[in-house]
């Protein structure tokens, strides 16, 4: 072949055959896959793809279950629900284009008639506070708009009128603190075993009773199962329905009366306070309160950031329950356990004589009553009906000197430094100063890190640059330093003075109750625990609290002088640095077979007879039903404890 001749050649017979075999070949393998890919989904998955069909025709659409209401001893509603409608929007389900998903926004505004930047900032925070569950926008919807919107489903995805329950409070704000309120269940909190069943966007108990007993409030929810269309609108009949269970109602010791006459009493002087009326027998909170309260419907949906953030941040903290987060020192009322640690070590009998002239010095420092008042030579029994300090420093050196720490011990037999146990989360535990506890502050005191917890919530650190000494335990004699106890804890401790030695577990429910009014669970308290007080401290210490509210002379008789009902009371004076005093009231009535325990603390409140006393006893009148024209005026100066 010469160089640059066209060498192009037929193929030849057999390259020709090659290709068409290759070709045939492949073609029944497309042709065997195909079938076998047919047969596979005709079948074998055939079934499967029905059922897949036949679901996708089907919609589960969610029952609400009501919560159980809550009512107090007698039946009286406290909390209960109502139905709205609620106008929702879910963030993830809007359109997801920018300008269609402004337009839809833009919409909404109009028809809902709120503006494009409340919905958006509506949006905004709520996402912030609650970012799993749906965004309510308004309550109480028009029904007009629920069908306008539900006709237009195309136009406005993720956006929904729904039927909800919603907290509902017959008494406002009453017993705000004790009942707490519901929230939408959050993304972890779904992960726990005690939220299984429940969707975003559920409610939950989130503070106080709602969520100490939610368990028995939160209802099951119910499902119907229907037929729907293609654009996923109900149509035809229900194919099944589990209906909703609705949770039980939660009965309490409280008495609304009382609870009334309570805030109405601590409230009265517009300081921060808080009170507890309770038996004595068994621990039955018949009243409990803590001034400034809160609106509990603040964290019903439409929630705002602006009010909540109001409460937060107010200096006066109407969010904290003082009755049982709140720890003080507890001034005077005390004293009742320095008497009894006294008297069962022996150091003092009932009827030792101690001279008060009304100043003591002691290792350099001057320790006075209170108005420097001289007592002359008291007992136990008118050391208490006075109030004197100077009985009570003397008999704290003695438990000092003593060892044992025999003050401590018994503070903290009778719960002080320890939680109550009461059925309501946060309690504060308090602190009971010991020698320990000073020594190692002081030794930690170059640490900033070990000033924390407990001693910040309760002292901010207190003084940390000492190590203890017996003028700690003269302050702890008369309820002064650094002890800290809740107005709950003295309730306690009383209580026990007036029972005999039972310290009891408050509480405040006591069955839960189906919607017939049938007791299906029985709330008992835990098992009481019994401190061994003598017959002759408990009588002694007892005659000495009556004197004092009923006696003149007494520090309370200006009070309690004219009450029909005798009662053995006591008051407190907490002084606290850069602070005016904290009045405080405790007292058990009747005194000869004390019933109930009743204990007030107002803070910046002065003496004890000036605020809490009086406060104390509009509790009591409501207690034995007592009308003011029966007490009878005694005049006379407060004392000044």
């Amino acid at each position: 072949m010469m160089f640059g001749q066209d060498d192009t050649r037929a193929p030849t017979h057999s390259q020709f055959a090659l290709r068409v075999t290759f070709l045939v070949g492949f073609a029944v393998v497309a042709f065997v896959a195909i079938f076998f890919r047919l047969w596979f989904l005709q079948v074998l998955s055939g079934e499967a793809y029905l059922r897949e069909a036949n679901a996708n025709r089907v919609r589960e659409i969610k029952i609400l279950a009501p919560r159980g209401e809550i009512l107090d001893r007698r039946g009286h509603v406290l909390v209960d629900n109502r139905t709205v409608l609620s106008l929702q929007v879910r963030p993830d389900k809007l359109f997801r284009a920018p300008q269609e998903r402004k337009r839809e926004l833009s919409k909404l505004s109009e028809v809902a008639g709120m503006s494009l930047r409340k919905v958006k900032k509506d949006i905004r925070e709520q996402i912030k506070l609650l970012p799993a569950s749906p965004v309510t926008l308004q309550q109480n919807v028009d029904k007009d708009l629920v069908y306008f919107l539900r006709e237009r489903q195309d136009e406005f995805p993720g956006i929904t009128a729904e039927q909800v329950y919603v907290r509902n409070y017959p008494e406002g704000t009453l017993g705000a603190h004790l009942f707490g309120f519901v929230s939408e269940v959050g993304p972890e909190q779904l992960k726990e075993p005690a939220y299984d069943g429940l969707d975003p966007g559920d409610r939950i108990g989130a503070s106080g009773l709602e969520s100490q007993y939610d368990n028995v409030l939160r209802g099951r929810g119910g499902a119907v199962r229907v037929q729907v269309d293609a654009s996923g609108e109900p149509r035809g009949r229900e194919l099944s329905r589990v209906e909703p269970q609705a949770g039980d109602n939660l009965v309490l010791t409280l008495d609304e009366k009382v609870q009334r006459a309570g805030e109405a009493a601590i409230s009265q002087f517009g300081l921060p306070a808080a009170f507890v009326a309770m038996k004595v027998s068994d621990g039955s909170i018949l009243g409990m309160g803590s001034y400034p309260t809160y609106d509990p419907s603040i964290y019903t949906p439409p929630v705002s950031t602006k009010l909540l953030e109001g409460y937060q941040n107010n200096e006066t903290a109407p969010l904290t329950d003082r009755a049982i987060q709140s720890g003080y020192p507890t001034g005077s009322t005390f004293k009742l356990v320095t008497a009894t640690a006294g008297l069962e070590a022996s150091l003092i009998t009932p009827t030792t004589p101690v001279e008060d002239a009304g100043v003591f010095n002691y290792a350099g420092q001057e320790w006075i009553n209170a108005g420097r008042a001289a007592n002359g030579t008291v007992d136990m029994t008118s050391a208490l009906r006075v109030s004197s300090d100077i009985y009570f420093y003397k008999l704290g050196i003695a438990l000092e000197d003593a060892g044992k720490e025999a003050l401590q011990t018994w503070a903290s037999d009778f719960g002080f430094g320890s939680l109550t146990g009461v059925d309501l989360p946060s309690e504060g535990a308090g602190l009971v100063p010991s020698p320990e506890w000073r020594n190692k502050l002081y030794e930690d005191a170059a640490d900033p890190g070990s000033c924390s917890g407990t001693q910040r919530d309760y002292l901010g650190c207190g003084e940390t640059d000492r190590k203890w000494s017996v003028g700690d335990n003269m302050n702890l004699s008369v309820g002064q330093g650094d002890l800290s106890a809740t107005p709950l804890q003295l309730a306690v401790a009383y209580a026990a003075m007036g029972n005999g030695g039972n310290i009891v577990r408050p509480h405040l429910a006591d069955r839960a109750e189906n919607a017939l009014g049938q007791a299906t669970q029985e709330i008992e308290p835990a098992a009481q625990r019994h401190i061994d007080i003598s017959a002759e401290a408990r009588s002694t210490i007892l005659e000495g609290l009556r004197e004092a509210a009923m006696e003149p002379g007494g520090t309370s008789y200006p009070v309690f002088g004219g009450f029909p009902i005798e009662i053995a009371g006591k008051t407190g004076t907490a002084e606290k640095t850069l602070q005016e005093d904290q009045s405080w009231y405790a007292a058990l009535a009747p005194y000869d077979d004390p019933k109930y325990v009743v204990i007030v603390t107002v803070e910046r409140g002065g003496f004890g007879a000036q605020t809490a006393a009086p406060a104390a006893r509009a509790i009591l009148s409501q207690l034995f039903d007592v009308g003011s024209s029966q007490i009878e005026d005694v005049g006379g100066a407060l004392g000044a404890d």
